[in-house]
């Protein structure tokens, strides 16, 4: 048991709405994602990034490559992305863990 008696397992999974277009049309603004904290990463994942300059700020993101500890990440949708293409390699503190699966789509919104 650890954090106000919730079991170790639990407290590593958390959910996260995505905001905005830049891992379109994978996952779009709306959709809620279970993160699983921490673990191994590898190439091709979607992953949880807080940059060192931007606390608090959560971005979703694909692994793309992984060179000397670094992480190069990118959003699904390059025109609506700011990423590794724009910052450089992240470091791996910075990737916070790997979404696990959509748990709930977005609603669409129909006009009449």
């Amino acid at each position: 048991m650890a954090r106000s008696g919730i079991p170790r397992i639990l407290w590593r999974w958390r959910s996260v709405a995505v905001a905005g277009d830049s891992m379109a049309p994978t996952y779009i603004s709306g959709d809620w994602l279970i993160v699983r904290w921490g673990g191994r990463y590898k190439v091709g994942e979607v992953v949880l990034v807080e940059r060192e300059d931007r606390p608090g700020v959560f971005l979703v993101k694909r692994l793309v490559r992984i060179d000397d500890g670094e992480f190069w990440v990118q959003g699904d949708n390059k025109s609506s992305s700011t990423d590794s293409r724009q910052w450089g390699a992240i470091t791996s503190k910075e990737v916070l863990g790997k979404v696990v699966f959509r748990f709930r789509k977005a609603r669409s919104v129909t006009s009449i």
